[in-house]
């Protein structure tokens, strides 16, 4: 396997991580309680500066080394460029929402809970999309020599969580992503003897 993938592959986990825990601070939203709006923040922040500028150039260079090689197996791929350009602006309206709240604006719980859901549903569907044929078409078509081109292309800036040191004003976020694990995992644990 390509290491670029294998990349690839450990960035969408990690956003998986960040999508559940949205998930989790939305449904406190829904139950009319206060959820940490930090958390939205970091998550905005995050998606904003890693995903939008580091995780998403990777894969645009992928896909267009593999338009290069082969245009009818980008095709069955679909358009990963517009895709991404979408989930971009998902994330101005879903930003844009959490502003205007934090600035005492009125504005629909459920306006808001559709553009999470909008913005969380989107990313799962559109990483699926990518794991399920941008990449193994890639891995089956790409040349070693593709692969060197992509190298060289990218931008190899770490990521400011998940990649060794995490940036202090992720700190929170961070820490509450292994919190909400530990929990469901404890959760997990008190559930499986009641079932077997």
């Amino acid at each position: 396997m390509s290491k670029m993938i294998e990349i690839l592959q450990e960035e969408h986990r990690n956003i998986s991580r960040l999508l559940n825990v949205l998930e989790q601070e939305l449904k406190v939203f829904d139950r009319r309680e206060r959820p940490d709006y930090e958390i939205f923040q970091a998550i905005i922040q995050y998606f904003q500066e890693f995903p939008d500028r580091c995780h998403h150039p990777k894969e645009d260079v992928v896909f267009e080394i593999l338009k290069q090689r082969s245009p009818a197996v980008t095709a069955a791929v679909g358009d990963i460029q517009s895709d991404h350009r979408l989930e971009a602006e998902r994330l101005r309206r879903f930003s844009q929402m959490v502003d205007d709240i934090l600035a005492d604006q009125e504005i629909p719980r459920q306006t808001v809970h559709i553009a999470a859901e909008d913005f969380i549903d989107h990313q799962r569907r559109h990483m699926a999309k990518e794991e399920n044929l941008l990449f193994p078409a890639a891995l089956d078509t790409l040349t070693p020599a593709d692969w060197a081109k992509i190298d060289a292309r990218v931008d190899d800036r770490k990521d400011p969580m998940f990649d060794g040191a995490v940036e202090s004003r992720f700190q929170n976020l961070y820490s509450t992503i292994l919190r909400w694990e530990k929990e469901t995992e404890e959760q997990r644990l008190k559930m499986s003897p009641a079932q077997g």
